[in-house]
């Protein structure tokens, strides 16, 4: 490590403030993510060191920590993981805007940094799904299959660049139904089965009438299903984003309140995140420093046919 930092000092002056300082190969990735109890950001672990090992033909170490979208535990994090020594970082940001003055130190220790799934403001480039669009998708099922009029309700989450824009897709095809009402848009399920139980418990107390629901993630989904069938709310259905394995089957029975999802492929999202980095750390800089993954909205009609989160 006392190596490494005085090279980078010895060439620190030569670099414009904007320029990376290229490293020759890949051997240490760190990796920080909301919840690694998520299957959503394990597939993403998995996609990391799959990818890694490809392009370097060599086993790769990952370390991958839990954030809880704690901006501060998160800034710590990245601190240690510039303290051993990584080559990489890939991050689903805590906050897009306040994760700056991390990225900037690991601009400065000549760590490439690669936002996924989320924004971070000063990363080197970010992959992630087009939210808009999955929220858009989710929500336009829900107006179609109520013929444009009935009550929804949102239950949303961190405050994350991807619910903001998943919820921004949503309103803006439920909006296209004046018919549509929006009883609550403000309830954090914070992106877990429990969350998304305890919220929904919650709004089915507060309202007579619930007709449709958008979580914006599968785990909030199944929450929210349990607790309508444990209060005997039948009478509505649920839409998502994820496409989880989890859910894919759920489509697949009959009886559920889960009708649709909006899909995601965190294995995928990785593999490009890790690639991309990969060749920046050879002066390749991307052609496009946001790129987007397109979604595919998943219903019972096409289940069977959907391709569902890679794996390998």
């Amino acid at each position: 490590m006392i190596i490494r930092t005085a090279a980078l000092l010895a060439t620190i002056t030569t670099l414009p403030l904007s320029a990376p300082a290229f490293a020759a190969d890949l051997t240490l990735i760190g990796m920080t993510v909301g919840d690694l109890g998520n299957p959503f950001f394990l597939s993403m672990q998995k996609g990391a060191q799959d990818k890694a090992k490809e392009l370097t033909g060599r086993d790769v170490q990952v370390t991958a920590v839990s954030s809880n979208y704690d901006l501060n535990k998160q800034s710590t994090q990245i601190d240690n993981f510039i303290a051993s020594g990584v080559d990489m970082v890939l991050l689903n940001a805590a906050d897009p805007s306040a994760i700056e003055p991390s990225m900037v130190r690991l601009k400065a220790a000549g760590i490439v940094s690669v936002a996924l799934d989320l924004t971070a403001k000063g990363a080197d480039v970010q992959v992630q799904t087009d939210n808009v669009e999955a929220g858009r998708k989710a929500c336009k099922y829900i107006a179609d299959k109520l013929g444009g009029t009935g009550n929804v309700v949102i239950i949303i989450g961190p405050p994350t660049s991807a619910i903001f824009d998943r919820v921004s897709g949503c309103k803006e095809s439920l909006a296209k139904s004046p018919g549509i009402k929006i009883l609550s848009d403000n309830q954090n399920g914070k992106v877990t089965r429990e969350g998304g139980m305890q919220v929904m418990i919650g709004l089915l107390t507060a309202f007579d009438k619930i007709d449709a629901v958008f979580t914006i993630t599968d785990q909030e989904a199944v929450g929210a299903e349990i607790a309508a069938k444990q209060l005997n709310r039948t009478d509505l259905f649920i839409t998502s984003v994820d496409g989880a394995p989890e859910v894919v089957e759920a489509l697949k029975q009959p009886g559920g309140l889960i009708e649709a999802s909006a899909s995601q492929d965190p294995y995928a999202m990785a593999q490009k995140g890790v690639e991309v980095g990969y060749a920046i750390l050879q002066g390749k800089q991307p052609a496009e420093k946001v790129i987007l993954m397109p979604s595919e909205l998943v219903t019972r009609d096409n289940v069977n046919q959907y391709k569902g989160w890679t794996t390998k």
